[in-house]
């Protein structure tokens, strides 16, 4: 093989690698696009991270992860009116327990008592079942999630705890929790629990 026939076929495989680089380099910047794309990862993180906050009584990180509309203020008035011993003004806005179709009202989550511990025990909460939601009322339009936990007072049965969570992006993927409401008895059977939730919330 003479000198020019080497190097016409050194060209070629130098061609060849970059053509496959090239390739490659098209493929990956495709799933990057792709997982920009979809925001579910996005939003169980967020759903998660938000019940995860609200379990251990993290008020500013809550608030910080919640709607301008749930917050009803800045971050920090929001944390403040969850903060311990804090009464509600005369003012404030009360809200009568929903009925479901079938007669039913939620079921009165656990609470401090003033003779037993502080807090129950509770496990860590799990974020799946992402469903589109449409808006509702003063809600936007957005993605369900169902978050799962359980909790446990000294010398009861562990009990386990269902909620549903709108999460709604306010702008530059900034994915928020514009509504929480517990899952019951009368949102099965009716397709999504978790849309049945919000729907009724």
């Amino acid at each position: 093989m003479n000198s020019s026939a080497r190097i016409s076929t050194a060209a070629l495989v130098l061609a060849a690698g970059l053509l496959a680089s090239g390739c490659s380099s098209g493929t990956d910047g495709k799933a990057e696009d792709d997982l920009r794309d979809d925001p579910t990862a996005a939003v169980l993180k967020t759903a998660r991270s938000y019940q995860e906050a609200d379990n251990r009584e993290d008020w500013p990180a809550a608030c910080e992860m919640s709607s301008a509309r749930l917050r009803g203020g800045t971050v920090q008035e929001c944390a403040d009116r969850h903060a311990p011993g804090d009464e509600p003004s005369s003012d404030s806005p009360t809200f009568e327990p929903p009925t479901y179709a079938d007669g039913s009202t939620p079921q009165p989550r656990a609470s401090r008592t003033s003779a037993g511990p502080e807090r129950a025990d509770i496990g860590a909460a799990s974020a799946s079942d992402v469903v589109d939601v449409p808006a509702t009322g003063e809600h936007p339009a957005g993605y369900g999630v169902l978050v799962t936990y359980t909790y446990q007072w000294p010398d009861k049965e562990p009990e386990t705890v269902r909620r549903a969570l709108r999460v709604v992006d306010e702008g530059a993927g900034a994915w928020v929790v514009d509504q929480h409401e517990d899952i019951q008895d009368g949102d099965t059977g009716r397709g999504s629990p978790v849309r049945a939730a919000l729907s009724g919330g």
